[in-house]
């Protein structure tokens, strides 16, 4: 069986680092791609085959810096069968402070219009293969139903669902299937920020062994774990009246202060 190629955004620490792993263990050539060169330089030292793998230190916000690396990485692997558009921040925001707007506009732009720029420059590539493969948008539980003190992140991550769901509309067609997978609470980086309880917490690892098996199945849609996929969807039932009065004094996650926003 031939070696997955599979490219990887976010892939620093969190959510990619374990995803990373986990298909390093199959033996895929990976291309890592994150804003800290010498963190994906540590993890590839400790992945089996590293001279097999690129990694790429690339700001997501800088769209034609993905390009490149996408480019270099087609170029090296020959092709790519998996692109887990994985890198986004969480941080939490409220209108009321002017100083939140720019805050708001760094998530979008990591975590919505990166997931694009990602994609863009694998489709050509992807329609022209026999195999065309898989692009993966990382979504969240907070994209189901807006979460107060979350204002920017929930809004980022229900885009992040509807773009790939009408981006699998689009590539149907051509046989790319578009995987979105909406974590629940995994114990990263981004999470451990948070003042308040998180049920059915899950270890990345168990994450990414799970996601890598709704991915190559080719799945549409999945939450992980999946008792947080019935939580969500008990959630979007209740009407708005009820929402309100359960969520409206939930714990916020903590806005920005010093220091960049956490990673996925």
């Amino acid at each position: 069986m031939t070696p997955l190629r599979v490219f990887i955004t976010g892939a620093s620490s969190g959510l990619g680092a374990a995803l990373a792993r986990q298909y390093a263990a199959q033996g895929a050539t990976l291309g890592l791609l994150a804003r800290r060169g010498e963190a994906l330089a540590a993890l590839i030292s400790t992945l089996p085959n590293p001279q097999r793998h690129r990694a790429y230190a690339v700001d997501v916000r800088d769209h034609a810096a993905i390009n490149e690396a996408a480019q270099a990485f087609l170029a090296h692997a020959g092709g790519v069968d998996v692109v887990i558009a994985n890198a986004g921040i969480s941080v939490g925001t409220l209108t009321e402070y002017a100083e939140d707007i720019a805050v708001f506009a760094d998530i979008i732009a990591t975590n919505v219009v990166a997931t694009a720029a990602t994609f863009a420059p694998f489709i050509a590539p992807m329609r022209a293969q026999r195999t065309p493969g898989r692009l993966v948008g990382i979504g969240s539980v907070a994209g189901i139903r807006g979460l107060p003190g979350a204002e920017a992140y929930s809004a980022s991550k229900a885009a992040v669902i509807s773009y790939c769901e009408s981006l699998r509309l689009e590539m149907k067609p051509h046989g790319i299937r578009v995987v979105t997978i909406c974590p629940g609470y995994i114990d990263t980086p981004m999470t451990q920020v948070n003042p308040y309880p998180m049920p059915f917490l899950m270890a990345p690892e168990k994450f990414a062994a799970a996601a890598a098996g709704v991915i190559a199945a080719g799945r549409s849609y999945a939450v992980i774990p999946w008792q947080m996929g019935i939580v969500a969807r008990l959630l979007r039932m209740l009407p708005n009246a009820i929402y309100d009065w359960t969520f409206s004094k939930a714990p916020h996650k903590p806005r920005k202060t010093a220091g960049p926003a956490a990673p996925h």
